[in-house]
């Protein structure tokens, strides 16, 4: 069963009407199998998001947020690198920031950091064998990158399915619905690691 992603609510829009209505517009339509509805959130005024803004950005916020490194093997290491190289600098509105430690297999944006890591060891639910394994397990498919979803008790986990090296990408549920950044990150998944299909 395919269903479209719902629309966002509670979020104040930080460019202005025509401008935010064109972006939302030209946002590609996301196509979901089996998953929970995705929760809405509250989001603070625009007013106060520029008031935080140079606090972020002159270590005021949240600071840098600490992601732990990954060890891929083989040619993941490949496919991590070349993802590294084609990540935008803007996810969901969000700017790309460093984490600590800094390493090529891990990415930031905003505060609280929507954080990616590449490589991954394959999630226990997609390992046959394992005690929590689920080929039925919740996932996402956008712009052609399938995605496992797993709820958290602050956002949700997403870590790609079906491709050489796993994705993951965790987002705060200060950014529902959480799959929003997965598009901005989608095409650069895309072409850096190759679907085993």
């Amino acid at each position: 069963m395919t269903l479209s992603t719902p629309p966002r609510r509670g979020r104040t829009a930080s460019r202005s009407g025509a401008a935010h209505r064109r972006a939302r517009r030209d946002r590609p339509v996301l196509h979901f199998r089996p998953t929970r509805p995705f929760r809405s959130a509250l989001r603070l005024p625009a007013a106060l998001l520029l008031l935080a803004a140079p606090l972020a950005c002159s270590g005021g916020g949240g600071g840098t947020p600490q992601v732990a490194v990954p060890t891929p093997q083989g040619k993941a290491v490949d496919h991590c690198r070349e993802l590294a190289d084609r990540l935008p600098g803007t996810v969901d509105g969000q700017e790309r920031r460093e984490t600590d430690p800094v390493s090529e297999l891990t990415a930031g944006w905003g505060d609280p950091a929507v954080e990616l890591r590449c490589g991954v060891p394959r999630p226990e639910v997609l390992t046959p064998g394992s005690e929590h394994y689920n080929p039925a397990a919740d996932s996402v498919s956008v712009n052609g990158v399938d995605w496992l979803y797993e709820d958290l008790d602050d956002g949700a986990r997403f870590t790609t399915t079906l491709r050489e090296a796993f994705v993951e990408v965790t987002v705060p549920g200060a950014y529902a619905p959480e799959v929003n950044p997965l598009t901005d990150l989608a095409e650069a998944v895309d072409k850096a690691v190759p679907g085993t299909l």
